[in-house]
């Protein structure tokens, strides 16, 4: 079996509403500093790094957040910016780069990853990616899958089935089925089986194949890709692709592509250290937590009886105010200087119901 040349594609074009008042239009969430001095998007970039070269690391996103995201990644060529003339999908942005890399390098094989997540363990996460890479040139499909810790109703869920050959010492399964974001009591019965991952949405294939799969089950998607590729490098690329975007229905890689795919297999990436950072609350799991619980990322705050709450202020210009709370349980407390966001930790996956209504209530100045 020969070696195919490795490329990985950051998807970096959504919004991130969850995390409002901190993520805006202008700001938008993977360019965000939650903790250090590096950005989502940076860590994403740094991880990659040691095993895949800057030439091949691509980027997608959209046109009115690409100079920003170029400017956090100089090692990045601006050709390997792939910009979406809108939102149709993650199915869409795969396919897209997916056409891009098959002519770039035939045998190409690609890493599929986001800019919003957090990966504590980078080395683990490095030789994950390897191992995934060796299976995927085999002619799976590869997708990570992280242990569930409890029934989430907001991720989607892998069911695996027999071993596969294992891969540089890494345990491989088949995989059995593709479930996409249960209620409580189908996730609790997952867990229970103990035959289920979440979906990390992290994916590993080779260009080819991944288009092959999309002509299978998506053939609209897969027409309008031939025409982008038979475009790619003229004068009339840009045109082309906008035409096909305009005719696309947006759809996700996992319902468009992964619960049906054949030939797939899961990689446990356990003890990584990984969240996806979707909301809020999703950041007690990613960040180091006080005795009683609490995350505060805060420069002035006084704190007396609260417990399992966060506390965010951002640190970005003008007079830090004293944020105080008493008595508190669960809250999130999020400070931007022109908002003040106060809402309960189990309801932080709604934030976005918010930012729905902002544009209604006269108030897009806070978008």
């Amino acid at each position: 079996m020969t070696t195919s040349e490795f490329f990985a594609v950051i998807m970096a074009g959504g919004g991130g509403t969850r995390l409002w008042p901190l993520s805006r239009r202008e700001r938008p969430k993977q360019t965000l500093r939650l903790s250090g001095d590096r950005s989502l998007f940076q860590l994403a970039i740094d991880r990659l790094l040691p095993i895949i070269p800057p030439g091949n690391i691509l980027v997608a996103t959209v046109a009115e957040q690409a100079e920003l995201l170029r400017d956090q990644a100089p090692e990045l060529s601006r050709d390997n910016f792939l910009l979406e003339p809108g939102q149709r999908g993650t199915a869409s942005v795969i396919g897209l780069a997916a056409t891009v890399l098959r002519q770039r390098s035939p045998d190409s094989t690609m890493a599929c990853l986001t800019a919003d997540h957090f990966i504590g363990d980078v080395g683990k996460f490095q030789a994950l990616l390897l191992a995934a890479r060796e299976v995927a040139d085999r002619g799976f499909l590869v997708t990570l899958g992280i242990t569930p810790t409890y029934p989430s109703t907001g991720y989607g869920y892998i069911e695996r089935a027999e071993p596969l050959e294992p891969s540089r010492g890494t345990t491989v399964f088949r995989m059995a089925g593709f479930r996409e974001k249960p209620n409580r009591d189908i996730a609790q019965g997952y867990i229970q089986s103990g035959k289920y991952s979440w979906n990390s949405g992290m994916f590993i294939w080779k260009a080819d194949r991944i288009l092959d799969e999309i002509k299978r089950q998506m053939p609209d998607l897969a027409a309008g890709l031939h025409r982008i590729g038979a475009a790619l490098g003229d004068p009339e690329e840009v045109r082309v692709i906008e035409d096909v975007w305009r005719e696309l229905q947006p759809q996700t890689l996992d319902y468009g592509i992964m619960e049906h795919a054949e030939r797939a297999a899961v990689i446990p990436a356990d003890d990584l250290g990984w969240c996806d950072i979707g909301s809020w609350e999703r950041l007690f799991e990613a960040l180091p937590l006080t005795s009683d619980g609490n995350l505060v990322l805060a420069e002035q705050s006084l704190r007396q009886e609260i417990q399992g709450s966060l506390i965010y202020q951002d640190s970005a210009g003008g007079r830090k105010r004293l944020i105080a709370a008493l008595g508190l349980k669960d809250v999130i407390i999020v400070d931007t200087q022109d908002v003040l966001l106060v809402c309960s930790k189990e309801r932080s996956e709604d934030v976005r119901k918010l930012v729905e209504r902002l544009t209604d209530a006269g108030l897009d100045e806070y978008l």
